[in-house]
């Protein structure tokens, strides 16, 4: 057997309407043909009005789950979502500081669609500690953004000193998201030094159906990390997957509330590669 699947893992929690968490990672993964493997951090029950409930998995289990595949099925590249406890961010560190050839996305899921907090207060400081200094991309939207540097942004001239205090904070690269804004073009800046950064423009897309857009972006960007592209194409390949599940699913109705993207408007094949083990 000389060949194998792209493999991406996933660390994140779970949405029981499919639209973000976990459901949303994987769909995306899979569209884009490659193999998803999963570590589930929390249980939410949550549609598409809301969060109701979280379930914290517990810290045992977390790391039986992150032994169990890393023992196994080694993933080309890894996307962290929902961490919502100090322990959930240490469990995943002391794993990444095995590994530290495998490209990280970290995206700091911390407010929900709906406006839902889903993390711990004392938990920010950890993150930016244990999981900024061993991840290769950290992708916040504006809210998260305004969370890590404490102050609210809201225009897109703002965007660039936002990434910068947050590398400074310690990420080697951030890409803030900029969706939030709902203006005629959407924006994102990604930057990964000083001076260097570049500012990523579609058109914004009038819909309801933006749930799980952020997990969906960042999964897509560890699949271009998978699969061998620099940070800047993979970043770019991957906004542009997200605007066409966008606009494939802007019409259809899921739920009462903000709808989930079309995951699956061109799915690519899974198979095998020539890959080194």
């Amino acid at each position: 057997m000389n060949k194998k699947y792209i493999s991406v893992l996933t660390i994140a929690g779970s949405d029981s309407s499919g639209g973000a968490g976990i459901q949303a990672d994987i769909k995306t993964v899979s569209a884009l043909g490659c193999y998803a493997t999963s570590v589930i951090t929390a249980v939410t029950s949550q549609n598409t009005t809301g969060v109701w409930d979280i379930h914290p998995i517990p810290i045992g289990h977390i790391s039986s789950q992150l032994e169990a595949v890393m023992s196994d099925i080694r993933p080309r590249a890894i996307k962290i979502g929902m961490v919502d406890r100090p322990a959930v961010a240490q469990v995943i560190a002391d794993c990444l500081n095995q590994f530290p050839e495998i490209p990280v996305v970290f995206d700091p899921v911390m407010v929900a669609t709906s406006g839902d907090r889903l993390i711990q207060g004392e938990t920010v400081d950890t993150l930016k500690e244990l999981l900024f200094p061993l991840v290769t991309l950290i992708t916040p939207n504006l809210d998260e953004a305004g969370i890590l540097i404490k102050k609210e942004i809201t225009k897109t001239d703002e965007m660039l000193d936002a990434a910068l205090e947050i590398y400074d904070q310690g990420a080697p690269a951030v890409l803030v998201k900029g969706g939030h804004l709902k203006g005629e073009i959407a924006t994102d800046l990604l930057l990964w030094g000083y001076n260097l950064y570049r500012k990523y423009e579609l058109p914004y897309i009038q819909t309801d159906n933006g749930h799980g857009t952020g997990c969906t972006l960042s999964s897509a960007i560890a699949v271009g990390l998978a699969q061998g592209f620099s940070l800047q194409e993979a970043v770019l390949r991957a906004r542009e997957y997200v605007w066409e599940a966008i606009f494939a699913g802007k019409d259809i109705r899921t739920g009462n509330g903000s709808g989930p993207l079309n995951h699956f408007f061109q799915p690519i094949e899974m198979k095998g590669h020539d890959l080194d083990n």
